[in-house]
């Protein structure tokens, strides 16, 4: 199973609303092998990934952008290539 945090504020910015939209598009494309969960920018969890600029797009348990939305075609290759493929 593969996660994708997107870091972001509560409530949500528009950025941070469209980087959860690609990460749900991303994550349809393997349907029961990954999972997005929103985490708010002020948690314990977000502070560990050293985030400065949100939103912050983690897979697995690297942060791969901060202050962008990555695009569903960019994470879906990401998380190919953590699936194995």
């Amino acid at each position: 199973m593969v996660t994708i945090r997107i870091i972001g504020t509560t409530p949500p910015c528009a950025r941070c609303e469209r980087a959860a939209r690609e990460a749900a598009k991303a994550a349809e494309r393997f349907p029961g092998q990954v999972e997005v969960l929103k985490i708010d920018a002020l948690s314990e969890e977000a502070e560990a990934f050293g985030l400065l600029v949100t939103p912050g797009v983690a897979v697995g348990d690297e942060l791969i952008a901060s202050g962008k939305v990555v695009p569903a075609d960019a994470l879906a290759k990401r998380i190919q290539t953590l699936l194995g493929g």
